[in-house]
């Protein structure tokens, strides 16, 4: 079992470092998009900032996942980017839903597997 959640893990944050990198070197095609979606994402594009720290956190994140000694945070990370995907193709790309839900349930894995490691923050003391 070790060596599929480390299979999974390695999968799951190199796929978020490609997809954080491509924020920036813009090295994958985009596919075609509906005047719904362009609309948002030229609004995006309006905020200048969104689109990098969107890619950073990916970036980061990805990094933080393959590693176990910091997986979990790496899943605390990714989380709100996964959620943003997931409704995103749930709304707009119902297709991509094949390959988001999947990773989300991977996440959640590994916030589930690792949940030892957040207790203390929800203790009270």
């Amino acid at each position: 079992m070790k060596i599929v959640k480390f299979i999974f893990s390695l999968l799951f944050g190199l796929m978020f470092i490609n997809a954080g990198l491509n924020k920036f070197l813009n090295y994958m095609p985009m596919p075609e998009q509906t005047p719904e979606q362009m609309e948002i994402f030229q609004a995006l594009g309006k905020l200048v900032w969104i689109i990098p720290l969107v890619g950073w956190v990916e970036i980061i994140g990805g990094v933080l996942f393959i590693f176990p000694r910091t997986r979990a945070l790496g899943a605390i990370v990714i989380l709100p980017i996964m959620v943003g995907i997931v409704a995103h193709n749930y709304t707009f790309e119902p297709s991509g839903l094949a390959i988001s839900i999947p990773l989300l349930l991977i996440n959640i894995w590994m916030i589930i597997d690792n949940r030892a490691k957040f207790k203390h923050l929800l203790d009270r003391h």
